[in-house]
């Protein structure tokens, strides 16, 4: 009991005072939380709605707002992968490799700033222009050339015309490409993880192996020190949610590389420096949730660790050497590496501890709930 009601505490100490129970309805949208998770911060002029939410899973399952009618957002966010996609890098619709690896998609309407090092995308509308109008590189692929043609697509189909009727009852015109972002982006609040074995056992209706207990304990103790990035209600250490006063946007440099030994990341993917231009923003990226974290590898911003296993093994070590090939440095000694990544003494048997209890951040009914699902024929 003890040990649970520390946990409850270490979940996320900003929000305690909130006592925000599960349920809260927020503009005929009911958020179905558990009473320690504060409802999401929404834009005013994009309130949820179930009308909304269903439109947006429609359009995020359908090729045809692709330039070229042959990719759908699912096609980069797969459901059964956390909504990852399982590789390295994603392929846009006209076959350009995009240069980071695609996150996650769970609990999203929590984060703090979206992607992975531009902390002035705050908001899923708009991030959603950079998959839907990127052009290095391509990735949905729309233009002004074309969006004409990708908005007939819809209209000309009765059933979507009926459904964006539905879901935006005050415009005019509602098949429109400002239609189509708020209805993904209401979509993509509505992926809500907190079924996992975690999330049952810390409102006690379950147990913990004593391996999954060790890895927990080690994960929010001082040993292994991860909770430090990851300690949130959402495993990560970048949240907003409705009654957010102060919003931390925090990046690091977990020393993955040093190809200079002078903390130089591989071009072009250098992170928060491309933004800021400061040199101590070399290699700082967003810490993600760890939400699914076991169904979503590749890791790192450019899918470059295969395992947690491996992922673990980094962290202990301080950072990544790197012996041979292009990338060749030892992150270790990266000048720009957060002082939060240092050598910690985890022997085997703690980082296995470590990753079975991240493996009970899987959330199965989330996977596979149907309400999150491509709509069947």
């Amino acid at each position: 009991m003890i040990r649970r009601l520390l946990a409850l505490t270490m979940v996320w100490l900003a929000v305690a005072w909130l006592a925000v129970v599960g349920g809260a309805r927020a503009e005929g949208w009911v958020w179905d939380l558990p009473a320690h998770v504060p409802p999401p911060r929404v834009p005013a002029d994009n309130p949820m709605t179930s009308a909304k939410v269903e439109l947006g899973r429609q359009l995020f399952h359908d090729p045809r707002l692709s330039g070229n009618g042959r990719l759908a957002c699912s096609g980069c966010h797969l459901q059964a992968l956390g909504f990852a996609d399982g590789r390295a890098h994603p392929v846009g619709a006209t076959g350009d490799v995009v240069r980071r690896n695609a996150q996650g998609l769970a609990n999203v309407a929590w984060n703090a700033s979206l992607t992975w090092a531009n902390p002035a995308l705050v908001t899923l509308e708009a991030q959603m222009a950079v998959p839907l109008f990127g052009t290095d590189p391509v990735e949905m692929g729309l233009t002004d050339a074309n969006r004409e043609t990708v908005l007939n697509r819809f209209r000309s189909d009765p059933e979507m015309v009926a459904a964006f009727r539905t879901a935006f009852p005050e415009m005019a015109a509602p098949v429109s490409l400002t239609s189509i972002i708020r209805a993904i982006a209401a979509y993509e609040r509505s992926l809500v993880s907190f079924s996992s074995r975690y999330d049952r056992w810390l409102a006690g209706e379950e147990s913990f192996t004593e391996v999954e207990r060790r890895g927990h304990d080690l994960f929010f103790g001082e040993k292994a020190e991860c909770h430090h990035c990851h300690g949130s209600f959402n495993f990560n250490d970048q949240v907003v949610h409705a009654r957010s006063r102060v919003v931390d946007r925090v990046f690091h440099n977990t020393g993955l590389y040093d190809l200079d030994g002078a903390g130089a990341y591989p071009a072009p993917d250098r992170g928060l420096i491309e933004m800021t231009g400061r040199a101590g923003d070399m290699g700082a990226f967003r810490a993600p949730s760890l939400r699914n974290v076991a169904v979503t590898a590749p890791y790192m911003h450019d899918g470059s660790v295969g395992t947690l296993e491996e992922v673990l093994e980094i962290y202990a070590a301080g950072g990544r050497q790197i012996t041979g090939g292009a990338d060749a440095g030892d992150g270790r000694r990266n000048p720009w590496k957060s002082d939060l990544i240092v050598r910690i003494d985890l022997d085997a048997r703690d980082r296995a501890d470590i990753v079975a209890f991240l493996k009970t951040l899987t959330d199965a009914q989330f996977l596979t709930d149907p309400r999150h699902a491509a709509p069947q024929d």
